[in-house]
């Protein structure tokens, strides 16, 4: 579980945190992340919808058991996969 901030969480395994292509950013072109763009530090998942990207991450819960986060608490898609569009959830 990524924890932020701003109180906002976003779930995502640990297989897919490991991807080669995703990051954890806390400088770009040489300079720290303005605010508005996620500093202190932002998790970067090309491979998933932008709300498993992170903004304001404060830590990451490791956890034995899959736990929904903000938005995948509110209807979106746990996995968020926009190749399958994964955008919302099955429909409750």
């Amino acid at each position: 579980m990524v924890h932020c901030y701003d109180e906002f969480t976003t779930n995502i395994p640990l297989a897919v945190l490991m991807d080669q292509d995703v990051l954890l950013a806390r400088r770009h072109n040489g300079a720290d992340l303005p605010q508005e763009h996620g500093w202190p530090l932002r998790l970067v998942v090309p491979k998933r919808y932008a709300w498993k990207s992170a903004k304001w991450i404060s830590g990451l819960e490791f956890l034995a058991q899959d736990r929904p986060g903000f938005w995948e608490q509110r209807g979106y898609h746990n996995d968020a996969d926009p190749w399958k569009e994964e955008r919302y959830g099955p429909v409750r």
